[in-house]
């Protein structure tokens, strides 16, 4: 590669660039553009941003080069997929349903194995012949959603490719700012076109064509969408708001007062059971480990010993205070333990209110009658007006504070995410979702993340390769990479964000 200064003349001033000579591009600022109609001498041409070492422009750009390595990715990828797809079979599969599956088949006396896939590639195959009914029977709702968006997806990219390729690009090439170069990327691109050429409208008339294109296919997809009926129970009202100190039976005396025609069925005051929940979840964990052990000691006669250190999985040497213990003994010691601790803390449970309750009417319009009610009550500043119906109790309740709305389906309540509320849920809610907006706004941009690593000095040592695989190939693999932990990331953000619900 050849760096060289040269200087365009312009009626004002004398403007200073850099040219880059790699192979058969010849690069510089699009900005040094002038019209058709000055200096017919003057060298058009375009180049990345100054100064940068690394997204410089190589023989066409190095798009062959970098399709190539996706293509020699893509199908390395789909050969590991399918190894470990057909080395450990529906293993995933059998661990999340073997409770329920042995639990139902307890009482038989024959269990049916589910039959292995034949062939290599098998699933490929089913994959294309599976209809959404057999889809939604296996995998359920959010699986169709989620291939209905990736179809749209598809069928846009088709239309936008075939546009492109038919219209937009021709319109490049007829342009004559740049060399008649076959192996300039840059003919291909609007930089071929000069200022005051007609077919740069065209550009900007297929950008509003894609943008209106978009919106038709996700409003198809939107529409296409079979929503679940919502989640709630019409006969309980879920009330927050509530002192620390009342009671059930307060509680009942004030719907029996304030609305005489609604029966009061049964009421259920909400504790901080966020310690419970964890000491049942290892306790379990605990239990199920022990099962292991104690299985593979009565298969092979041989009594495991394992590192109870975190990560002692990866020491394969004993070594002082982290001697292996037997595996057997050391679990049943912390089911033992989880199991002390957590009669312990169910005594204390109920000095741990979290000012919440569940109270159930005996009919659903019993229930929307104070729902009602109370929704009736609309702030206007600082004041409201309206109030619920009062009773003797009201005060004491601070009704005024009340929030009322139908409960969710109880298996649908995280109940140790309960105790986040108010300013600690709000401050976590905002500081997650400031991250990922950080994160996946800025750091999901190829160009932004090679011109930081740019700044800092790692691209110096490859200056002068001008290399694809490391100017366009590696901005690739890691918008890939980011485009992979995308679910994993929105999963993990949610669980931290502590909803009351799923």
């Amino acid at each position: 590669m050849i760096l060289r200064k040269e200087k365009v003349q312009s009626k004002d001033n004398m403007i200073p660039f850099l040219t880059f000579d790699a192979g058969h591009s010849h690069l510089v600022p699009l900005l040094s553009r002038r019209n058709d109609t000055e200096s017919p001498n003057e060298t058009y041409c375009y180049s990345s941003a100054r100064g940068t070492t690394v997204l410089q422009g190589v023989t066409f750009g190095g798009v062959p080069t970098v399709l190539l390595l996706d293509v020699i990715c893509f199908l390395l990828l789909l050969l590991i997929f399918v190894f470990i797809r057909r080395r450990f079979w529906d293993y995933g599969r059998i661990a999340l349903v073997s409770e329920r599956y042995y639990e139902v088949t307890e009482s038989t006396s024959v269990l049916e194995e589910p039959q292995p896939e034949e062939g290599f590639c098998s699933w490929m195959v089913s994959a294309f012949r599976m209809h959404d009914d057999e889809i939604y029977e296996q995998c359920g709702h959010d699986a169709i959603t989620y291939l209905s968006f990736q179809r749209h997806l598809i069928c846009l990219l088709i239309v936008v490719s075939m546009l492109s390729l038919c219209i937009i690009l021709p319109a490049n090439l007829s342009g004559d700012l740049l060399d008649k170069d076959p192996y300039s990327f840059g003919r291909t691109t609007i930089a071929n076109l000069r200022i005051g050429n007609d077919l740069l409208w065209l550009h900007t008339i297929f950008a509003v064509i894609y943008l209106i294109l978009t919106a038709l296919f996700m409003k198809h997809h939107v529409g296409s969408i079979r929503y679940k009926k919502e989640s709630i129970v019409k006969r309980t009202l879920f009330i927050t708001g509530l002192p620390q100190n009342a009671s059930v039976t307060t509680i009942e005396n004030h719907f029996k007062e304030a609305y005489p025609t609604c029966i009061v069925q049964e009421v259920q005051l909400c504790y901080d059971v966020a310690k419970l929940t964890y000491l049942s979840d290892e306790r379990k964990k605990a239990e199920k480990n022990m099962a292991y052990y104690t299985q593979a000691f009565e298969h092979t006669g041989k009594r495991y010993r394992i590192n109870t250190k975190p990560c002692g999985q990866f020491f394969f040497c004993n070594i002082r205070g982290c001697e292996r213990e037997d595996a057997i003994d050391y679990y049943t010691g912390v089911a033992q333990k989880c199991m002390e601790e957590y009669l312990k803390e169910e005594k204390l449970i109920y000095d741990k209110p979290l000012g919440m309750a569940f109270v159930t009417f005996q009919r659903i319009t019993m229930a929307s009658i104070v729902l009602k009610d109370y929704n009736a009550c609309k702030c206007q500043g600082f004041k409201c007006k309206g109030e619920p119906q009062p009773s003797s109790y009201s005060k004491d309740l601070q009704i005024s504070k009340w929030n009322i709305k139908y409960a969710t389906y109880p298996q649908d309540i995280c109940w140790d995410n309960l105790s986040i509320q108010g300013r600690s849920w709000w401050g976590r809610w905002l500081f997650i979702n400031l991250l990922l907006f950080v994160g996946l706004f800025f750091l999901t941009t190829p160009s932004i993340i090679i011109s930081t690593m740019d700044k800092f000095y790692v691209t110096k040592p490859i200056e002068y390769l001008n290399n694809p695989v490391i100017s366009q190939f590696f901005p690739t693999v890691l918008l890939w990479s980011f485009t992979a932990l995308l679910p994993t990331i929105v999963y993990y953000s949610t669980v931290f964000e502590s909803h009351w619900s799923k």
